[in-house]
């Protein structure tokens, strides 16, 4: 009885062994690799790209001076990220893109990002500038109608975090709500 027990058993792990080799290989989804890039103005009017940070990582939030959540949260989480960084603060440019630019400009951009804290650069272009670099970043960003909004009306925009790296390539996206210690703990693993 012994013997035909075993014999099943050797069975059944060579039927498995068949299976398991016929079964297909699969595919590993692979995001295709890109360089996003920017040319917007400054608080002082000068056009900032995306190429002069080469050799520093670049932590990249596009939003709006009137946001009532998103925004002032996620800043609120790069300048914790930046404090924490120390002395390795100086290889990361935290850049905040205004997808609302002419009244931005209006409201203190500069003002805005530096109270989070004063390395985060703020930039703002004209409506086609601001369109290339949210096409080039592939995010989304819209004007939406709200009478509770100052001057009736808000902006509907991708909520993440996007971390570029020394020579430009995209390297991930942190989500929104993503805790300061996770981003921080990214980042110096990369630094």
């Amino acid at each position: 009885m012994q013997k035909v027990l075993w014999g099943a058993v050797v069975l059944a792990a060579a039927g498995s062994v068949f299976i398991y080799q016929r079964q297909p290989v699969q595919q590993i989804e692979t995001v295709e690799a890109f360089r996003p890039e920017f040319a917007l103005a400054d608080a002082d009017g000068q056009i900032r790209q995306s190429a002069e940070f080469r050799g520093r990582h670049l932590l990249v939030f596009f939003g709006f001076t009137n946001c009532p959540d998103v925004c002032p949260t996620t800043l609120s989480e790069v300048a914790q990220v930046m404090d924490e960084l120390g002395p390795d603060a100086a290889k990361v440019q935290p850049v905040f893109i205004s997808v609302d630019p002419e009244r931005d400009r209006q409201m203190g951009l500069n003002e805005f990002t530096t109270a989070f804290h004063p390395s985060i650069l703020g930039l703002a272009g004209d409506a086609a500038s601001t369109r290339a670099a949210a096409d080039s970043f592939k995010i989304f960003f819209e004007r939406e109608d709200d009478t509770a909004a100052p001057d009736g009306y808000s902006m509907s925009h991708s909520p993440a975090l996007y971390l570029i790296g020394p020579e430009g390539d995209w390297l991930r996206q942190y989500t929104y709500g993503t805790p300061a210690s996770e981003i921080l703990a990214d980042l110096k693993s990369r630094l």
